[in-house]
C-alpha cells in the first residue's frame, strides 16, 4: 500500500510540476524546410517570393515551380530555381535561412511550388499571383500576438484563414513575439500559421518587441527578422524590410517602422520624408498605414505624441484611408475629428488599434473611438472592391465584432457607413487579472468612465 501511495505521490507532483512550469517545445531545424513564409521583393502580379530555414548540412536549396494543375505529372515538369542561402548564427548554432523569387509569372494565375534540396523538400503549396490592374480583393490584419503564442493566438490566425479561405494576403502590426531573439517563440509563431504561411504572403511590421540591444549597446530589429521574411527593400537605407510599400490590385500598402523611429529621432525624419515620397506618388484610389505604435491610444497615458505629430499631419494631406496598429493589447476603432461633427464623412484616416493575442491591458475608452473591446482576441478581415473599402473585425470564436464601410467618390471624399450599432453590445468588461489587482477606487474610476464613454457615444450620433 505504501509503495502505491509513493507512486500516486510522485506522479501528482509530477503533473503539477509540468502544469505549472513552462515549458517550451524545442524547434531544432533539420535537413527538411521549415518555417516556409511567402512573401514578395516586386511585383506581386509576376513575382512570388518564399523564404526557409534548415539546418546547416544543406547544399543547393531550390525552389520548385509550375502552373497549379489538378493531375500530378506537372511535378516532373517544375521549373527549378537556385535559393539564396545566408548562415545565421543563433544561440550558438549556425542554421542556413534561404529565399528564392520565382519572376516572370503570369498575372492572376495559380502556381503550384516547393522548396527543398536533394532528398529533402517541402510539400508542394499553392498560391495565385495578383491581377496587373485594381480588381477585388481581401486581406487579413492581427494585432499583437506576443503571448501563448502556440496555445492560444494559433486560433486567431487559424480561425481567420478559416472564415475566408480565398484571402490574398496577410498583415501583422508588430509583437509577433514577445523575446526578439527567442527561437522558441518564433518557433511557435511559424507553426501557429503553419501552411497557411506557405499558402498566403505575409507582411510582417516590426513592434517594439522585435527589437533588442546588441553588444554595442545599440537598438536594432530582432536577429530573426530579415532572415526570417521576404520583403520588399524599397524603404529608407536603415529600414530595410521594416519599413516598405507594395502595390496591390488598387491599393497601396505601407508599413512603418514606428519602433525605430521612437529611438532614433533622425530615423523618424528620414522615415516621413520617405513616406511624402511614397504617397506624393501614389496611383492607387486607396492608401493602408501599418504600424505598431498607435496614433491614438486606446488607453490612458499611452500616447506617442511626437510619432502623432510626426505622422498624421502626412496622413491628412494626402488622403491615407486606414490605418491598422497594434501596440495596446485592446480594441479601438475611430476617427479624430471634434465631438458633435458628424464622423459620415471623415477628415482624415479611419484609425484601428486591435490585439489578437491572448495579452490583455485595461482599456482607456478615448474620445476618438467608435467601437471598442476589452480582454477579446480579433481578427479583422478588410476587402476592397472598386470604390467601397468593407471592414470586419471577428472574435476569435467566429463572431462579427465590428462592422464599417468605406465609400469613395469621384473626387477622393469618402463617406463613413458605420454597422457597429447594429450588433451586439461591446465587450468592455475588465480582464481578469485587473478586476482582482485594482483597489476598489481603481474599478470604481473605471465604472465611471465607462459611464462617459457611453455618454460620448450617444452625443456622436
Amino acid at each position: 500500500m505504501k509503495s502505491r501511495s509513493l507512486v500516486l505521490t510522485i506522479t501528482c507532483g509530477l503533473i503539477a510540476f509540468f502544469s505549472n512550469a513552462q515549458i517550451h517545445k524545442p524547434y531544432t531545424p533539420t535537413a527538411f524546410p521549415d518555417r516556409v513564409i511567402l512573401g514578395w521583393q516586386g511585383s506581386p502580379a509576376t513575382s512570388q517570393s518564399v523564404n526557409w530555414r534548415t539546418d546547416s548540412t544543406v547544399v543547393g536549396a531550390v525552389g520548385a515551380i509550375h502552373e497549379a494543375d489538378a493531375g500530378p505529372d506537372f511535378v516532373k515538369k517544375a521549373t527549378i530555381v537556385p535559393a539564396v542561402t545566408q548562415s545565421v548564427l543563433l544561440d550558438g548554432k549556425h542554421i542556413l535561412y534561404h529565399s528564392v523569387h520565382f519572376k516572370d509569372l503570369k498575372p492572376a494565375t495559380k502556381y503550384s511550388y516547393r522548396v527543398g534540396a536533394g532528398d529533402h523538400w517541402s510539400e508542394w503549396f499553392h498560391f495565385k499571383t495578383a491581377e496587373d490592374k485594381a480588381a477585388p480583393f481581401s486581406f487579413l490584419y492581427f494585432g499583437d500576438a506576443q503571448n501563448d503564442i502556440r496555445s492560444l493566438w494559433s486560433r486567431a490566425i487559424r480561425g481567420a484563414y478559416s472564415t475566408l479561405p480565398s484571402v490574398n494576403l496577410m498583415i501583422h502590426a508588430g509583437d509577433l513575439i514577445t523575446t526578439s531573439n527567442a527561437d522558441w517563440q518564433w518557433g511557435e509563431w511559424f507553426e501557429a500559421g503553419g501552411w497557411i504561411n506557405g499558402m498566403v504572403p505575409t507582411l510582417a511590421t516590426p513592434g517594439n518587441h522585435e527589437y533588442f540591444r546588441d553588444e554595442a549597446g545599440q537598438r536594432r530589429v530582432s536577429m530573426h527578422w530579415r532572415p526570417s521574411f521576404v520583403l520588399p527593400e524599397n524603404g529608407p537605407e536603415k529600414l530595410k524590410e521594416t519599413a516598405y510599400y507594395f502595390d496591390y490590385q488598387g491599393v497601396r500598402f505601407i508599413s512603418l517602422d514606428s519602433q525605430g523611429a521612437l529611438l532614433d529621432s533622425t530615423v523618424m525624419d528620414a522615415q516621413a520624408d520617405w513616406l511624402v515620397g511614397v504617397l506624393s506618388n501614389n496611383p492607387n484610389k486607396w492608401t493602408v498605414a501599418v504600424h505598431h505604435h498607435p496614433i491614438y491610444s486606446t488607453a490612458v497615458g499611452r500616447n506617442n505624441d511626437e510619432w502623432r505629430v510626426k505622422m498624421e499631419p502626412i496622413y491628412k494631406k494626402y488622403h491615407v484611408d486606414l490605418v491598422l496598429q497594434g501596440h495596446d493589447h485592446t480594441y479601438g476603432r475611430g476617427l479624430n475629428m471634434p465631438l458633435g461633427k458628424s464622423r459620415k464623412y471623415p477628415d482624415g484616416p479611419i484609425y484601428v488599434v486591435s490585439v489578437s493575442g491572448p495579452k490583455m491591458y485595461t482599456i482607456g475608452l478615448q474620445d476618438w473611438m467608435d467601437r471598442a473591446a476589452s480582454n477579446t482576441q480579433l481578427y479583422q478581415i478588410i476587402s476592397v472592391d472598386g470604390d467601397k473599402l468593407s471592414y470586419k473585425s471577428y472574435t476569435v470564436t467566429g463572431d462579427l465584432y465590428d462592422v464599417f464601410d468605406l465609400t469613395k467618390n469621384a473626387a477622393g471624399r469618402n463617406t463613413l457607413i458605420d454597422k457597429s450599432p447594429l450588433l451586439a453590445p461591446e465587450r468592455l468588461e475588465l480582464p481578469l487579472e485587473y478586476q482582482t489587482r485594482f483597489k476598489p477606487e481603481q474599478l470604481e474610476e473605471y465604472k465611471n468612465r465607462f459611464k462617459e464613454y457611453k455618454a460620448r457615444k450617444e452625443g456622436k450620433k
